[in-house]
């Protein structure tokens, strides 16, 4: 496979990255280069090209003026030359975006061997795809680094952000694959596009870090920041981040320098970009300069703030490893932020963390639990995050050690595997797929996830070994999570793909057809009468005990709450009553709000019928409180041994058959029951 790989903003360069070099250069240079450098190193792959601009600026340097630069036999930076050579801010890149198109496609029209696939690093180089596309037929699959739309959400100014939403809504509506970085980007920032479609967004968390083999030295990082410090020997708060309002670094000193406790601990550090004075740089990032040195003479930090000005890439890696031996922190105080890259490395040096709970920051924590996310509008609540693990030696050194553990996970060579596979299922057919009714087969098997298809190896591979003996049965899942996270879990279980997705607590279902995913829009047009989600929310705000639950857990079919206790159950009912909606409670602290016409048990009746299945010979299993209607509306269902409180009253049921085993050999042990009751 060859793969081109186009980034258009910042100063792109192989290793040693001048990070911060201008306002543009910041983490996607990292992801970039370790995507493409991950996928060269496949046999699947003979090569990949990073297509940048040609720019020639005595200021930056002579090395982005190179049109040709080598990274290794089978990956290489080729920059193009638009005719402007100039260094171009976004707003600018805009304008010479036909010139480097044009240059670009001469470029591959003169190639004897032309690309397999085109991945684009954010929307300008989505425009530049499709025309790709257009003229010579080769997919392209779109990363989005950051959307516009979220930028929108924090009350950003920016006037060009019309345009460049507008601009990430075509790129979104035409691209074959969407590759994003967090659940928080692929489930709730990519959806609130129009032209979005589960079916195409793909979560591939990128590697951990591309730098981490970098020599570092604590004792340059003393001298890098022995000027600013007082006492440089108190814990360090550490921050790194591109010179943006966005990244909220000015917040940051505000939040430290107005907590009198903290300033007398620790020391803070921010490292935002390089620059050679206040007015170094673009607008922006001499607008965040000049808020980090008013910050610092308003609370008066000299002494307790560093500040500075030019760094390199080792001595990124050495503040890190001496805010780890200062028993420091790491934090993103950003007010939103798409994924978080110095999360991942702040991970891999043992060094704990305290970031935002806005984006992608709240999947790192979690998957490798290395620190907390608080809210940086909260700034109370953020440096009461800072000062419990601070306070607390022991969670931070538990935090300490799960992030070097867990940040193994995060690995290139995994982002890449996941890469190629999404890549030959996208890659263009010659001939356009034709979407037909799902195919016929004689029988159903419908399944939860959590808790029933999961919690036992054994009995997933007698799960699978009994599937493929039986060809003629259809395997479905039906699950309250979203389709990316049903995909995540079944992966990592090594369950079978299956026929048919029922997701969302049976608000959304999608068809497996021809290899690819596509979302049943009939269905979804049949549960949306009446749906009124803003209506819900304003009757259920002013209910004691219920909490919304995470943005990226709503729905467009589904309100999503947590409960505090059971009996909140009897006001939310009363609160809905006469809307036309079904109110779902499972595992005890569990609440969704749907359509009157969707549920599992809906969705499984929707299913049956597009496959041209008697309601006979449909089976169903699961095991707690969201699988209720489910199992009541089926003729075969099936409670495996662990199931929940919730649906114990079921098992009473002459119907039902109650599982001796727990798990998916609990389901096993169900459908050669029924077969046994059939034959008889």
């Amino acid at each position: 496979m060859y793969i081109i790989a186009i980034a258009l903003g910042g100063c792109l360069k192989g290793p040693p990255v001048e990070f911060g070099v201008t306002e543009d250069t910041g983490g996607h240079i990292t992801y970039v280069l370790g995507a493409a450098t991950a996928l060269s190193q496949r046999p699947d792959v003979h090569k990949v090209e990073i297509v940048t601009r040609l720019i020639d600026d005595p200021l930056l340097g002579p090395a982005y003026a190179v049109p040709f630069e080598p990274l290794s036999s089978k990956l290489n930076i080729r920059r193009i030359d638009s005719g402007n050579r100039d260094y171009l801010t976004k707003e600018a890149n805009a304008a010479d975006r036909a010139a480097f198109r044009d240059a670009l496609i001469a470029y591959i029209d003169a190639l004897v061997v032309k690309p397999d696939l085109v991945h684009a690093h954010f929307a300008d180089a989505g425009d530049v795809a499709m025309a790709i596309r257009d003229r010579f037929g080769i997919s392209f699959v779109y990363t989005a680094h950051s959307l516009g739309i979220d930028k929108a959400s924090t009350g950003s100014k920016d006037h060009a952000l019309a345009g460049r939403i507008a601009e990430e809504s075509r790129v979104i509506a035409a691209a074959d694959g969407i590759v994003a970085s967090s659940r928080d980007e692929a489930e709730r920032q990519l959806m609130l596009y129009p032209g979005a479609c589960p079916t195409r967004i793909h979560c591939l968390p990128p590697g951990a870090a591309l730098n981490a083999s970098v020599a570092h030295d604590p004792a340059a990082a003393r001298r890098l920041i022995a000027p600013f410090l007082r006492a440089p020997e108190r814990p360090m708060i550490l921050a790194i981040a591109r010179p943006v309002a966005k990244k909220n670094l000015a917040g940051l000193v505000h939040m430290f320098g107005a907590d009198e406790r903290l300033r007398q601990r620790a020391n803070l550090v921010i490292v935002a970009g390089l620059r050679d004075g206040p007015q170094s740089g673009e607008m922006e990032q001499r607008g965040v300069v000049a808020s980090l040195l008013a910050a610092l003479d308003e609370h008066d930090l000299y002494g307790a703030l560093a500040l500075p000005k030019r760094h390199s890439q080792s001595d990124i890696q050495s503040l890190y490893a001496l805010a780890r031996e200062t028993g420091g922190l790491f934090v993103n105080p950003a007010l939103t932020e798409p994924y978080g890259l110095t999360l991942t490395e702040a991970a891999m040096h043992g060094l704990p963390v305290v970031a935002t709970c806005h984006g992608g920051p709240a999947d790192i924590v979690e998957r490798l639990d290395h620190g907390r996310i608080a809210d940086p509008h909260d700034p109370a609540a953020f440096t009461a995050a800072m000062h419990a693990l601070l306070d607390d030696r022991a969670a931070w050194a538990r935090a300490s050690d799960n992030g070097r553990r867990n940040a193994a996970r995060l690995d290139w060579d995994s982002y890449a595997a996941r890469f190629v596979k999404l890549a030959r299922n996208i890659v263009r057919p010659r001939t356009p797929v034709v979407w037909t009714k799902p195919e016929r087969a004689s029988s159903l098997l419908l399944c939860d996830i959590d808790n029933t298809l999961t919690g036992c190896r054994a009995g997933v591979r007698d799960f699978a070994r009994f599937l493929s003996q039986r060809p003629g049965l259809a395997f479905g899942v039906a699950t309250g999570r979203s389709l990316q996270e049903a995909q995540r879990l079944l992966a990592e279980w090594k369950q079978p793909a299956p026929r048919l997705f029922i997701t969302s607590v049976g608000s959304e279902i999608y068809w497996r057809e021809k290899g690819m995913l596509r979302a049943d829009v009939g269905y979804a047009a049949h549960i949306a009468n009446g749906w009124d989600v803003k209506l819900i929310e304003s009757r259920l705000a002013l209910i004691t005990g219920l909490k919304r639950q995470a943005p990226l857990e709503q729905r467009r079919h589904k309100a999503s709450y947590f409960v505090s206790e059971p009996s909140i159950l009897a006001a939310v009912r009363e609160a809905v009553d006469d809307l036309p909606v079904r109110v779902i409670h499972s595992h005890g602290h569990l609440l969704d709000i749907l359509p009157e016409r969707a549920g599992k048990g809906a969705a499984m009746a929707w299913a049956a019928r597009a496959m041209g299945i008697s309601r006979k010979q449909v089976f169903a299993a699961g095991d707690s409180g969201n699988d209720l209607d489910m199992l009541s509306a089926c003729h075969n269902p099936i409670l495996v041994a662990n199931h929940s409180e919730e649906v114990r009253d079921l098992a009473h049921s002459p119907t039902i058959y109650v599982s001796n085993r727990p798990h998916a050999g609990g389901i096993v042990e169900g459908m050669r029951a029924f077969s046994v009751r059939t034959a008889a």
